[in-house]
């Protein structure tokens, strides 16, 4: 629609494209209800608070109108479904903006991957925004199937879709002052650079701001977030399939912090989704813990515009983009319906879209592997890897391990099983063994490819012939999730794309989740999400003590034990 249109609109001189009549604006500045109703021309709001007359008008009488919520960080390679199925899955929820870091398929298959979600940006409803992945590998310990440098994103950085850098995993690098950081700090300078770094206080966390580093998803704690926040970093909680930090934080979420903080969810699958609702779910919550619901959907909407430098939404006002969430009750949020970019949300705009390319096929090269590739030699003082109940912080823990036959073997009686990393790439043929405890697993093992953010194939078991089992029928499917119980898989979710994303319909995938859900119950794991659990503890840039295929990691000495 040309500028004369919408001044023309605005001022009622012709009908509006769209006018939602009946219902009230909720200000995120004021707080006050603003009565009347809302003129649209295209993807723009051109009036509110005035009557209106529109080429097609939808009676929202009763309802609050709110802006469209904002996740400010994910990964939607962890909800297991092409962009185009998570846009179908997260925009009735009132999700119309997304910013997503790529860096899980980039991890796999490299640019191509990044480029792979700036086209499927252009064919979805919701606007998402793409930070250019920062840490490919996330460090030096590990084999990813890519490696992409500050010479390789300066071309994508002015890309219409790209805000910025993502999360900056890597601080050690950064307060190292490692050359290859640098080259990426200083290449997008001056820009919006996300940051990522749990525990980090005092003089570090200093050091880290100071690199151009905006803002933060990993506060896990009071005192972690208010430290971040009255250093100028923008807070983001969090509360994903595995990370859930919303109960810990609600309380710093106060009418005085509210402009400062936002909502992501960083990695949420379709279970969950489906069972709990996304940002929508995290607002409810937050309500229900007595905080201020005016600053709940500023932080879901304003905030996280202005963060993110987004100045063209957040508000339900003249000029800004029409994100719109209408909603029948504030409190519980409970959503009517929702227009993105002057579209209504319904089934017809979703078969709209344009297909996405295939991408990612054949990426899981298994090396030859045998039971006895996940033996450990040894005895003695044994470092374990304990899981934290929804926290992807691990703690570092030891036991002593007796040789039995050559081999410190997994002991169920003590939740010590067998975790093993291994190379997929093609790249060296690389395993790695070690032990965990948490996942109370007493018998058969369970294995995947989503494994942060080098995705090699990650395996917890008690059994080395079941875990041989589970590695070969991932490289059979492409990459997935499988449950293997006395040398026969007894539940699988087949992921080809990049050993990351189905090509499937989501509700295939949430049914397919259901079902590993069970199975893996059936072998004892007592965790709600030990698939996503068990992919970050491969991740060696949180603390405590991670594995990847190189080894073990002390990841605070940044060091392969």
């Amino acid at each position: 629609m040309s500028l004369e249109d919408r001044i023309a609109q605005g001022r009622g001189d012709i009908p509006a494209d769209l006018v939602l009549k009946g219902g009230e604006v909720w200000c995120m500045i004021t707080g006050a209800r603003i009565a009347g109703d809302v003129a649209i021309c295209g993807d723009t709001i051109v009036g509110i608070g005035e009557e209106y007359q529109g080429c097609r008008e939808l009676d929202v009488s009763g309802a609050v109108l709110v802006p469209g919520f904002i996740d400010t960080h994910l990964h939607i390679e962890s909800s297991c479904v092409t962009p185009l199925e998570f846009e179908r899955c997260v925009l009735p929820c009132g999700v119309t903006t997304a910013i997503c870091d790529p860096h899980e398929i980039a991890n796999v298959i490299g640019l191509d991957g990044i480029r792979y979600f700036l086209d499927a940006a252009d064919a979805m409803l919701m606007d998402l925004r793409v930070n250019l992945s920062s840490c490919v590998p996330s460090s030096p310990m590990e084999t990813s199937g890519a490696s992409i440098n500050a010479a390789d994103l300066r071309p994508l950085a002015e890309h219409h879709r790209v805000i910025g850098l993502a999360e900056f995993m890597n601080y050690p690098g950064v307060l190292n002052r490692d050359p290859v950081c640098m080259d990426k700090l200083r290449a997008f300078s001056g820009r919006h650079i996300d940051g990522h770094a749990p525990l980090l206080s005092g003089k570090d966390l200093n050091a880290y701001i100071a690199a151009g580093i905006r803002t933060e998803h990993e506060a896990t704690t009071q005192a972690e977030a208010i430290e971040k926040l009255q250093k100028g970093m923008r807070v983001l909680i969090r509360e994903g399939s595995v990370s859930k930090d919303l109960d810990a934080l609600a309380p710093v979420l106060t009418p005085l912090t509210a402009p400062y903080m936002c909502l992501c969810t960083d990695d949420r699958n379709p279970l969950d989704i489906a069972e709990e609702g996304h940002l929508d779910n995290m607002i409810r919550r937050l309500i229900g813990h007595g905080c201020d619901p005016l600053s709940v959907y500023r932080t879901a909407s304003l905030s996280a515009a202005e963060a993110f430098g987004l100045k063209d939404r957040g508000q339900i006002a003249p000029g800004k983009r029409a994100d719109i969430v209408i909603l029948d009750d504030v409190e519980s949020c409970r959503l009517r319906s929702v227009i993105c970019g002057g579209v209504p949300v319904d089934a017809d705009a979703f078969a709209a879209r344009a297909q996405l390319r295939d991408i990612g096929s054949n990426t899981v090269k298994l090396p030859r592997i045998n039971a006895d590739m996940f033996r450990m030699p040894g005895a003695g003082k044994t470092p374990v890897i304990g899981i934290q109940h929804r926290r992807i912080l691990t703690d570092y823990l030891t036991e002593h391990i007796k040789a039995t036959a050559g081999d410190r073997v997994p002991d169920p009686a003590r939740d010590l099983a067998r975790i093993s990393v291994v190379e997929r790439h093609g790249r060296n043929g690389n395993i790695a063994n070690g032990f965990v405890r948490g996942f109370g697993i007493k018998s058969g093992a369970i294995g995947s490819t989503v494994c942060h953010d080098h995705h090699n194939i990650a395996l917890v078991g008690l059994d080395y012939q079941d875990m041989v089992v589970a590695a070969e029928r991932l490289a059979q499917i492409g990459g997935g999730f499988v449950v293997v119980r006395e040398r026969e898989v007894t539940a699988e979710l087949a992921l080809p794309i990049a050993g990351l994303m189905s090509d499937r319909p989501f509700e295939e995938v949430h049914a397919a989740l259901i079902e590993l859900r069970r199975a893996a119950r059936e072998i004892g794991v007592i965790l709600s999400e030990p698939f996503l659990q068990l992919a970050f503890l491969a991740l060696p840039v949180i603390p405590h003590l991670k594995i990847t295929d190189k080894g073990l990691i002390d990841v605070d000495r940044f060091a392969i034990i």
